[in-house]
């Protein structure tokens, strides 16, 4: 059995974008619930040198738009990086969520050889298509999902492994 480019990407970034809004959401009712500034949540790390929340879940979105694009050979939206709030960085998802499905398989399945080319300060990175998917994007995309939830989760918000999976 072949492996759909479409099935590893959209369902997979899907899936986990919507597990981090419903995450999200719960960390607006906490943070409403013991009246801290949503801005002090959004701008926590867990390390000085690492980007806070909110930048933690810009950087979700973009790799995977950015990822769909690129596969199906179109351009990649801008987003502007300005969330100020938890329900500003959720519409961000909802929007992202809404753009990779309006996608269908047969735009994206067929790029596995597909050349990508990352444009770097110091020089081009080149991908094919799979490679780029699994190897360059996935682990992208599961580190800042990740890194947000740990962050929330360092920040007292009860959460668990069930939240960051998401509904079986």
């Amino acid at each position: 059995m072949q492996l759909s480019m479409y099935r590893a990407s959209v369902p997979v970034f899907v899936r986990n974008l919507n597990n981090l809004i419903a995450i999200l959401k719960k960390a607006e009712i906490f943070a409403d619930d013991r009246k801290i500034e949503q801005s002090v949540l959004l701008a926590y790390r867990l390390a000085p040198d690492m980007f806070p929340l909110a930048r933690q879940v810009q950087i979700a979105t973009d790799m995977a738009k950015g990822c769909v694009s690129r596969l199906a050979g179109v351009e990649i939206p801008s987003y502007e990086d300005k969330e100020a709030t938890f329900g500003e960085l959720i519409a961000r998802l909802e929007k992202c969520i809404a753009y990779l499905e309006s996608f269908a398989p047969p735009q994206i399945d067929g790029s596995e050889g597909k050349t990508i080319v990352l444009k770097r300060a110091t020089a081009d990175v080149t991908y094919q298509g799979l490679p780029y998917l699994l190897e360059y994007v996935h682990p992208h995309v599961y580190f800042h999902c990740t890194t947000a939830y740990a962050i929330l989760r360092h920040c007292g918000l009860p959460i668990g492994k069930k939240d960051f999976i998401g509904p079986q």
